[in-house]
Order: structure tokens, then sequence, then C-alpha cells
């Protein structure tokens, strides 16, 4: 089991930027594949963005390519995901996740820890 704490959400006017944080800590971090997901109000959780755990393979939903950045930094067992050109439908509450495999997935049952969530809020 990882434990994972993400920060760095907010309030943001459209057009703004965000850079989320998520620091693992227990299981080997180096290892793990990571992903982002978010949930708006009053809808399922998303896909965002995935890293496989070595860093070479990248995927985005199609709503945030050219957006949002994954990136990691294994030295500080942390996640990031850079968000760009913020919209007021990328408003959701942003989880990180961690997945043993060290395979990115694009669903939610590839993953077996995730973080509290951060509140991403964007306004018009």
């Amino acid at each position: 089991q990882v434990q994972l704490v993400e920060s760095g959400g907010g309030l943001v006017q459209a057009g703004g930027s965000l850079r989320l944080s998520c620091v693992a800590s227990g299981r080997t971090f180096s290892s793990d594949a990571m992903g982002w997901f978010r949930r708006a109000p009053g809808k399922e959780r998303e896909f965002v963005a995935a890293v496989n755990w070595s860093g070479g393979r990248i995927y985005y939903a199609d709503s945030v390519k050219g957006r949002f950045t994954i990136s990691r930094d294994n030295a500080k067992n942390t996640v990031y995901l850079q968000m760009n050109s913020l919209k007021p439908e990328d408003t959701a509450v942003y989880y990180c996740a961690g997945s043993p495999t060290g395979l990115a997935g694009l669903t939610a049952e590839a993953y077996d820890s995730w973080g509290q969530g951060t509140q991403v809020t964007v306004s018009s």
C-alpha cells in the first residue's frame, strides 16, 4: 500500500494555470505507475492522465491533451500535473492514484491506492 497526498488545487480564472502535486510514501514509488483522475459535480470519475513506472509511456484524455502535462520525479516520490489553459469544465476534485503493476492504466480499476483529492475550481 502506498499513501498519496495531493496538493496545489485552488481557484483560478479561465485561461490560467495550476500545478498539482502528489507525494507518495510507503510502497516503492519508482516501480509504480501513477495516474490522475477527476470527478466533477454530478459526473462519474474521469481519467485525466497516466505515466508508467519509468516515465517513458504517457497517456492523456482527449479533453486535456495539449493543455495538461503529467510528469514524475522519482527522487522526490512525487508526480505532477501541470494544467494550462484551464477551462470552467475542468472544475473537479482531482485525485492521484498508484498501481503496483507499473503499467499506466486508463481506468480506475487499474489502481489500488488513492489520494484524498484536491479541489480545482475554474471561474469564467
